[in-house]
């Protein structure tokens, strides 16, 4: 698989607390570079890089997150902020709790009236599946699929641990044929990149891949 083929599957990363305006900068310049899907920043950076890329990189941001035990109500306004700040994707979480409690039918409510919102935009629904069992993480790709979100995401990277090839084949037995599957978390080489594409992910929440370019470039210039 060409490297061109995986950047483009990427969503470049940078959700650290410590997280500054030059940094963001950055990874917006180095997704403008290498051609990823996105950049996936916190939402109080978004009206700004949104403005610094212009329609040369798609903006990305999360809602409820890590926890994803925000009120259904704030994620809608959190959203509704986000896309008003011009945000072209939303990366939502999930409460792991009301899995935890079978209240299915609220998080299929919330998963639905954060798509509502979305509209055509791409929802991306996170489900931490280092905290989930297999027959939650079962339900949640059924849960997902009937909410009619656009992917399924496995981590947030902010937990116990993030992507696993295991669950990757998992969520592509278990999607509808119209959701997509984000494997984040973790990513640390190319080589595993390929193989979570392979498996059936469209794409990967990952800074580590163009840190690694970025680092190869250099050697090479010496």
């Amino acid at each position: 698989m060409k490297r061109e083929d995986i950047f483009h599957a990427v969503d470049h990363t940078l959700l650290t607390q410590q997280a500054t305006w030059g940094q963001i900068q950055q990874i917006c310049d180095n997704a403008i570079k290498y051609q990823t899907a996105s950049v996936c920043i916190p939402p109080s950076y978004v009206a700004a890089a949104k403005e610094y890329v212009g329609e040369k990189m798609k903006v990305c941001t999360v809602i409820g997150f890590p926890n994803g035990y925000n009120t259904t109500a704030t994620k809608v306004f959190e959203t509704e902020d986000a896309l008003e700040n011009g945000a072209d994707e939303i990366d939502m979480v999930i409460n792991i709790g009301d899995l935890k409690d079978r209240r299915y039918d609220r998080i299929l409510e919330e998963i639905r009236s954060i798509k509502s919102v979305c509209g055509d935009h791409i929802l991306k629904v996170i489900i931490e599946t280092c905290l989930l069992t297999e027959e939650e993480k079962i339900r949640m790709c059924r849960l997902v699929t009937e909410a009619g979100a656009d992917f399924i995401k496995t981590s947030t990277g902010f937990s116990k641990a993030g992507a696993t090839f295991e669950d990757i084949a998992l969520f592509h037995s278990h999607v509808g044929p119209n959701v997509k599957i984000k494997a984040a978390g973790g990513i640390a080489s190319f080589e595993d990149a390929e193989r979570f594409l392979e498996l059936g992910a469209k794409r990967l929440g990952t800074s580590r891949l163009v840190k690694l370019a970025e680092a190869e470039g250099k050697r090479a210039a010496f």
